[in-house]
């Protein structure tokens, strides 16, 4: 049987629909995000270290989706999805100090090189299916400050009934990441974006709820939908059953929220946890708003950690909707680490571990090196890594003194066409790609 979701705006009067209808619809039409109406309680005692990710994600999500998908198409789903290495990484250095029982968890071993393939490949198989089902089409539109997008226009690229636009600022994602964002694919138009990420997420946002593009059959795949999260949830799990039978901290390199949340979401479904570990960059609403501080949204500020720049995260909407704040001051600590403390993190875990961290990781890691240092974090520590280091080629040059060799597939997107056209911070500016 399939749970409800509801919108994080919705009255006791408005209703609850179903998986298929929020993962289409992407926002609310209330402009609300979708959670679960109370989240499933799983038990995870029956997965076992010898589990692949893939068998894990077909016992989770028949709590989250129920009957809605077969169980032999969940089946073929997650595993065509999920079809790549997961390594649970120690670190260790010379005389234990804070890596000690920390361990990484590299999530950039799928075709773009970032976690965001988990969530951009499984969301569009079920959407597909769906789609398939109900004999309709539907126009993804994404708003991305690094990774997100290419993520998206790699895992949707080439379905019959779906169409991708995606929106990136303007010279404020690296350079490999725009050759990721702007490489033809079938299906998939770049638009870059004469503003910031915040101008992106609110075109985005308006669009959905303009009365022109009311027809366009609109959806999203970026951590506004509830899709995106569902698969994320799915890796906190798998480092859990990797670990001692204690309870494991996780330090999440955090911007819009969305990586955060999925965590949550399996901890309210039962997973077991010591906490969670915030790591973000200047962008730093979040840890003021959980050190108690009247805290509002902010302008974004252009950070080494692109994809983690973001002034007015989404999902804390939703964080807002599972936790009340007591809660969430309990469950979630947070640190704010700077662009000059993030390259030191960088050059001071290589020395220490030979660990060559992405900008994105080393926030996490200098977050956990600084809770360490405080006595705050007891037992096993598991850091998020979000992206692969040879994303971000200059960043690590700068701080270790070379670049770091780049996987195959990496070196393959230059030799793509592109297909990118730039607009400006209106939704207005959407209406040729949208309608018609």
């Amino acid at each position: 049987m399939a749970i409800p979701y509801r919108s994080t705006r919705s009255t006791p009067d408005t209703g609850s629909i179903s998986f298929a209808e929020a993962l289409l619809r992407g926002l609310a039409p209330d402009g609300g995000l979708y959670v679960p109406e109370n989240p499933p309680r799983t038990s995870f005692v029956h997965i076992s270290r010898g589990d692949t990710l893939p068998d894990m994600a077909c016992s989770v999500f028949a709590a989250w989706i129920g009957d809605e998908i077969s169980a032999s198409d969940q089946e073929r789903i997650v595993r065509d999805a999920l079809d790549f290495p997961v390594p649970l990484v120690p670190l260790a250095s010379k005389g234990g100090g804070p890596w000690s029982n920390t361990f990484v968890l590299e999530l950039f071993h799928g075709p773009t090189l970032s976690f965001k393939d988990f969530g951009a490949r499984t969301m569009a198989r079920w959407m597909g299916y769906f789609l398939e089902r109900r004999s309709e089409r539907a126009t993804i539109l994404v708003a991305t400050s690094g990774d997100t997008g290419s993520a998206v226009a790699d895992g949707f690229a080439g379905q019959d009934r779906i169409r991708v636009v995606l929106l990136y600022p303007k010279d404020k994602v690296s350079r490999v990441q725009e050759q990721q964002l702007i490489a033809e694919r079938p299906g998939v138009q770049a638009l870059c974006v004469a503003g910031d990420f915040d101008d992106c997420q609110r075109m985005a946002k308006e669009a959905f709820v303009h009365p022109a593009f009311a027809g366009a059959g609109l959806s999203s795949a970026n951590s506004i939908n509830i899709g995106r999260l569902l698969p994320q949830m799915m890796y906190y799990v798998l480092a859990a059953s990797r670990l001692p039978a204690e309870n494991p901290w996780f330090c999440v390199p955090s911007g819009n929220l969305g990586n955060l949340t999925g965590g949550v979401l399996a901890h309210l479904s039962g997973l077991p946890v010591a906490g969670f570990l915030a790591a973000h960059n200047a962008n730093d609403f979040f840890p003021r708003f959980l050190s108690g501080e009247d805290a509002g949204f902010a302008p974004t500020i252009r950070t080494l950690s692109n994809a983690m720049d973001v002034g007015a995260p989404s999902n804390f909407e939703r964080l807002q909707a599972l936790l009340d704040r007591p809660t969430m001051q309990r469950l979630i600590r947070a640190e704010r680490v700077l662009d000059e403390d993030t390259v030191a993190s960088m050059r001071r875990v290589y020395e220490a571990t030979g660990y060559v961290a992405d900008p994105h990781t080393a926030v996490g890691l200098e977050a956990v090196r600084r809770q360490r240092a405080l006595g705050a974090l007891q037992g096993p520590v598991v850091v998020l890594a979000t992206a692969h280091p040879a994303k971000f080629p200059e960043t690590v040059h700068a701080a270790l003194g070379f670049e770091p060799d780049a996987p195959d597939r990496l070196a393959a997107i230059g030799a793509q066409g592109t297909a990118v056209e730039e607009v400006i911070p209106s939704v207005e500016a959407l209406r040729p790609y949208l309608v018609g």
